[in-house]
């Protein structure tokens, strides 16, 4: 099966009993056992029926398996959020003692659960330009356990070469995980470029339309089987049936919208970057973005990030965003309607300046998450904002 097949049909569950056509949703905190024999075979592995919605439910394992299967790998987890996703796939690939690695421009919410979490469980860490192969390869110790990475990076849009990344995080025994969160299975696939866990918020893309939180862990069977027990399981980072069934239904047109938001983003970044007022427009599609050809390479289209830097940096910025009427001012992203917003102040707040700056999230980065509107209005709307500068 074909991709836009598969992300309907893909481990589907029909209820026989009433031969539904749509998944049901089993909003249930518990389930019942036929007599004791049935929940101690459950409890002790030896039948797989539910037993506990955080232990498993239909709903959870149906999306978690439908990623799997989109992202051409062995098992999926469905989790309450995005950082849940990526804080339980950290702590169970490392203990204390143990040293990872992550590229230098990385989500805010990351950064801080690394800073403020993570490390504080004797974990030892470094940021680093992964870009920079030699300074990658000398920043590998011998109690070296992950790699993290993102790309896109989010929000400076920076691509990383994940078959050479994995190829180089493998020669030093280390596992390689990639937050595939702004490009989707749709459009890059990490794992068959040689990662060996993908995470995701599903808050954005994989839902579309902004009504959910949640998060998804896909990847090889040797390390999913890790996370899921005793880490997700135990922690309680397990998400909600209702979540789960929403996610399930944005995931049917997950491959329409992309397919949308990929050519209207086009559009935009050309408009951003023909215009007088726009100092520098960062978006894999365009000719002029310095890793173009990488892009074409190993993603199947570009996406519908774009981050832009004004003439007039912070204070231009500012002036644009609270001036705009149909692109909303929020710090999500991946919905059906177009998000801006100022990753300085905002997403990226809680990252240290110089941290922030080595990253390239400068003071007059602006951020704008492309929907799938009609694109002449998207683009009036910023015309129009860009008069008030």
């Amino acid at each position: 099966m074909k991709f836009n097949t598969k992300a309907m049909h893909a481990n589907a569950i029909h209820d026989n009993q009433f031969g539904t056509h749509v998944t049901p949703l089993y909003q249930s905190s518990t389930f019942i056992f036929d007599d004791c024999a049935q929940g101690g075979d459950r409890f002790a592995g030896r039948d797989s029926g539910y037993k506990y919605t955080r232990l498993g439910n239909p709903n959870t394992d149906e999306v978690a398996n439908r990623m799997a299967t989109l992202d051409e790998t062995d098992a999926g987890l469905y989790t309450s959020t995005g950082m849940s996703a990526v804080s339980t796939t950290l702590m169970a690939l490392m203990n204390a003692g143990d040293h990872f690695i992550s590229s230098d421009c990385i989500y805010g919410g990351t950064v801080s659960v690394i800073n403020k979490v993570i490390v504080n469980y004797g974990i030892d860490m470094n940021y680093v330009n992964v870009n920079d192969y030699e300074l990658f390869r000398k920043s590998f110790r011998p109690n070296t356990k992950v790699v993290y990475i993102e790309t896109p990076a989010n929000p400076t849009l920076v691509l990383i070469d994940i078959k050479k990344i994995a190829e180089i995080t493998h020669e030093n025994g280390a596992v390689l995980v990639v937050d595939n969160t702004f490009m989707t299975p749709y459009l890059q696939r990490p794992i068959t470029l040689g990662a060996d866990v993908a995470v995701y918020s599903v808050t954005k893309y994989i839902n579309g339309h902004g009504d959910v939180v949640g998060g998804i862990i896909t990847g090889k069977k040797e390390y999913i089987d890790v996370i899921k027990n005793p880490y997700l399981l135990n922690l309680g980072g397990t998400g909600s049936p209702f979540d789960a069934w929403l996610v399930a239904r944005g995931l049917k047109t997950l491959g329409l919208r992309m397919d949308r938001h990929c050519s209207n983003a086009m559009e935009v970044a050309q408009y951003l970057d023909a215009h007088p007022l726009v100092e520098v427009v960062h978006y894999p599609g365009l000719k002029s973005f310095p890793q173009y050809e990488l892009a074409k390479e190993q993603m199947d289209g570009f996406g519908g990030m774009i981050a832009f830097e004004l003439k007039g940096g912070f204070d231009a910025g500012e002036k644009l965003l609270n001036n705009l009427k149909l692109i909303a001012l929020g710090v999500s992203l991946g919905g059906v309607d177009s998000l801006i917003q100022h990753p300085a102040s905002m997403t990226h707040s809680a990252v240290p300046i110089d941290e922030r700056i080595a990253g390239g999230i400068t003071d007059g980065l602006v951020r704008i998450s492309v929907g799938i509107e009609d694109v002449e209005d998207i683009i009036e709307d910023l015309e129009k904002g860009f008069t008030k500068l």
